[in-house]
C-alpha cells in the first residue's frame, strides 16, 4: 500500500485513505485486459455511468475496440496514472487533441510541459484572480443575469446564461479583444468535438479545422496590439514570454475548449442537481458557504472531462493487467469518481458527504491550471446570485433537461422556470 496521503487540489487538505499500488513492472505477473466489445460510443454518449459500473466491477482495465483503447475505470488505477508521468506519458502519438487544437502543454511531460504552464502563472493564479478577475465575472454575471430574467421563465439556464457568461469571462481572460463570446463557444464547441472524435466522422474535423484556422487568425492580430497595449490577459503575457507561436497557438485552443465548457456544464449540473435535490437545496440557500461543497460534489459526480488519453512507456500490469509499451490508455475520471471503493453511494448526489479528493481535474503535473478560475466564477459568484435573482426556480416540468456526453459530460438542454 502507498503511505502518501492523497492532497485534494482544491483545499490543499490531505485525505487519511490510502491508494493501493497498482503498478508492477514488467516482470510481475498479470492477466489479459477484458475485451469490452459490448460498449458502444452512442451508449456512452447517452449515459456512461451504468456501463462504468459494470466495467468497474468486471476490472479495472478493459479493451473497448469502440475507442480503439484501454479504458481505466478504478480510482486507484486512475490516481496512480496521474501520479506517474514516467510510466503513463501524455505525449500520446496520433493524439485527437493534436490534431484537432496542435501540440498544448496537456499533450506534453515535464520539462516541455512545465513551461508552457508556468507561462499561464500570471494570469491564473489566486491573487491575480481575487484582484482583477472577480471584478469583471460579477459584472458579466449580471449581464447575462439580466438577459435570462428579460426572457422570462422557460428559457434556457445552459445557452441563454451559462454559456454566454461563462464564454465571455473566458475571452477576456485569453484576450481576445478582436472576438465576441459567440464566436468562444463556436471554438470551443467545434475544437473539443474533434478531441472527442472517436469515431472520427470527417464533418467534425472539418469544423475543428476551421475554428483552429480562426483561432490562429485571432491570435496573429492580437499579440502585437498586446505587445503595445499590455493587460491582464493570457494572450498579452505570452505576448512578452520567448514562447514559440505554435505553442501559443495550441495552448490557446485548449484553453478555449476545457476553458469553457467546464465552468459552464459543472455551473448548469449544479444548480440542475441542487434542483432534484430540494433538500440540499433548502441547505444551501440557509447556508451560502455550502455552495463550494455543491460545486465540489457536483464535479464529481458529473466529471466535465470524463475520460483523457495517456500512453504506456514500457510494459507493466496496472491493478493485475497486462499493459504492453505503447498501450493507448483512456483514463475515465467519470468512472473513477464514482468508485464505491472510495465514495459511498457514489452515484448519488450528495453535498454532505465525507470530504474525499476527487479527480475531476485531474492531478499530478497536469493537475487543470484553470481550477481557481472556474471555482472563482461558478461557486463564489454565478451560484448565490442564479437562486438569489431567479425566486423559486426550478425545473420546467413542461420540456424535460438533458444531460449527455462522456468525453465531455454536461447539461445540453435545461429549460427554467421562476416567479416573476
Amino acid at each position: 500500500m502507498s503511505q502518501t496521503p492523497a492532497t485534494c487540489p482544491f483545499t490543499g487538505a490531505q485525505s487519511a485513505q490510502t491508494v493501493p499500488a497498482a503498478i508492477e513492472t514488467s516482470t510481475g505477473e498479470g492477466r489479459e485486459a477484458p475485451v469490452a466489445d459490448w460498449v458502444k460510443i452512442s451508449d456512452l454518449y447517452t449515459n456512461p455511468f451504468p456501463i462504468y459500473k459494470r466495467m468497474r466491477e468486471e476490472a479495472p482495465v478493459h479493451w473497448v475496440p469502440e475507442v480503439n483503447r484501454y479504458m481505466v475505470t478504478s480510482y486507484s488505477a486512475c490516481h496512480e496514472i496521474e501520479q506517474n508521468e514516467a510510466l503513463f506519458s501524455a505525449d500520446e502519438r496520433n493524439s485527437l487533441m493534436k490534431r484537432s487544437m496542435g501540440h498544448s502543454m496537456l499533450r506534453k511531460d515535464n520539462p516541455e510541459h512545465q513551461v508552457d504552464r508556468d507561462s499561464y502563472g500570471a494570469t491564473l493564479r489566486p491573487a491575480t484572480i481575487k484582484k482583477h478577475w472577480n471584478d469583471i465575472f460579477a459584472a458579466n454575471n449580471e449581464k447575462y443575469l439580466a438577459q435570462l430574467v428579460a426572457k422570462g421563465p422557460g428559457a434556457d439556464f445552459v445557452w441563454d446564461y451559462a454559456a454566454p457568461y461563462t464564454a465571455e469571462n473566458l475571452r477576456l481572460i485569453c484576450g481576445f479583444h478582436n472576438s465576441t463570446q459567440a464566436d468562444m463557444q463556436r471554438w470551443s464547441q467545434t475544437l473539443i468535438d474533434g478531441t472527442g472524435n472517436y469515431a472520427d466522422d470527417p464533418e467534425v474535423w472539418a469544423k475543428a479545422a476551421a475554428s483552429s484556422a480562426e483561432v490562429d487568425a485571432a491570435i496573429d492580430e492580437m499579440l502585437p496590439y498586446l505587445a503595445a497595449n499590455p493587460d491582464r490577459s493570457l494572450l498579452s503575457n505570452l505576448a512578452s514570454l520567448p514562447i514559440p507561436l505554435e505553442a501559443i497557438r495550441a495552448n490557446l485552443k485548449m484553453t478555449i475548449g476545457g476553458g469553457l465548457n467546464e465552468p459552464r456544464d459543472v455551473l448548469a449540473t449544479t444548480v440542475w442537481a441542487l434542483l432534484s435535490n430540494p433538500e440540499q437545496l433548502d441547505a444551501v440557500l440557509e447556508d451560502p458557504g455550502l455552495f463550494s461543497r455543491a460545486f465540489e460534489e457536483s464535479v464529481r459526480w458529473v466529471a466535465p472531462i470524463g475520460m483523457y488519453p495517456r500512453e504506456t512507456t514500457q510494459d507493466l500490469v496496472l491493478e493485475g493487467i497486462k499493459l504492453p509499451a505503447g498501450a493507448r490508455l483512456g483514463v475515465v475520471l467519470g468512472a473513477a469518481n464514482r468508485d464505491p471503493k472510495v465514495f459511498t453511494d457514489p452515484e448519488e448526489f450528495n453535498i454532505f458527504r465525507e470530504k474525499k479528493p476527487h479527480l475531476a481535474f485531474g492531478g499530478g503535473v497536469h493537475f487543470c491550471a484553470g481550477t481557481w478560475i472556474a471555482r472563482a466564477q461558478v461557486a463564489q459568484i454565478a451560484l448565490p446570485e442564479v437562486f438569489r435573482s431567479l425566486p423559486n426556480l426550478r425545473l420546467d416540468p413542461r420540456s424535460a433537461s438533458i444531460d449527455a456526453g462522456w468525453v465531455f459530460r454536461g447539461m445540453t438542454k435545461m429549460p427554467i422556470i421562476w416567479d416573476s
